[in-house]
């Protein structure tokens, strides 16, 4: 069977990397989980002071980025690709609102951009992969097959982040988490390299009103279309 490239992309919390998971698990395609790249950077950065509240030491960060290897790995337990940073899975430890914090600062460097959009474009060569984050259909896969562009209400949003974090045993208020959302919104939005935007040809979906079922069989049906060279 044919197969394509899928980019999903969208603000944070709208379920990209749930859907993106989704589809590759029906289609048996790769799946690669770009926010948790950046949220790995993210991590290091953190464990090794470049960054915090009271500073950003940008230059430490660059100048350490070599020492930085990322890979992926399934969890035999749950079938589910995780995150290495070194050697070290990390999955549990980069979903933090701390690691939400500081993530977008982190993602304006272009050299972190540069790096992960070249580790990003090869593990989706010659393969058919879904691939979900910010840039994806604008500037790691722009010929992209079929491109989703996901948008949902800044408070639906919210909503969703506070639940996974109290799930989690996370204590945190809905002010702050919300408060998080927006900013996030506006840094990726308003940054110089690869800002957030929706490909001209992306279709756009709004899923602040949508189940998680129902979602899956709409985005699931244009891939069916795509691949089968219908669209």
């Amino acid at each position: 069977m044919h197969k394509i490239t899928i980019a999903i992309d969208g603000y944070s919390s709208t379920g990209k990397s749930t859907i993106a998971k989704q589809l590759a698990d029906w289609l048996d395609y790769v799946y690669v989980d770009t926010g948790a790249m950046y949220r790995a950077v993210t991590l290091y950065a953190m464990e090794n002071r470049f960054i915090s509240e009271a500073h950003f030491d940008k230059q430490a960060l660059i100048q350490a980025l070599p020492n930085v290897s990322l890979s992926f790995k399934k969890n035999s337990e749950t079938g589910k690709a995780e995150i290495h940073l070194n050697g070290r899975n990390v999955e549990p430890l980069i979903r933090s609102l701390k690691v939400s914090e500081y993530v977008s600062p982190i993602a304006t460097v272009p050299e972190v951009r540069k790096k992960l959009v070249e580790q990003q474009q090869a593990m989706g060569e010659g393969q058919g992969v879904v691939m979900d984050g910010r840039d994806i259909g604008t500037v790691v896969f722009p010929k992209a097959a079929l491109k989703i562009f996901l948008n949902a209400s800044a408070d639906e949003r919210a909503k969703r982040r506070y639940r996974e974090l109290v799930e989690r045993g996370e204590l945190v208020a809905y002010t702050d988490v919300l408060a998080n959302v927006m900013e996030r919104d506006h840094i990726d939005s308003t940054r110089k390299d690869s800002p957030l935007k929706k490909a001209e040809d992306a279709i756009e979906i709004d899923n602040s009103e949508m189940n998680l079922e129902d979602q899956f069989h709409v985005i699931l049906q244009l891939a069916k279309d795509r691949i089968a060279g219908r669209v």
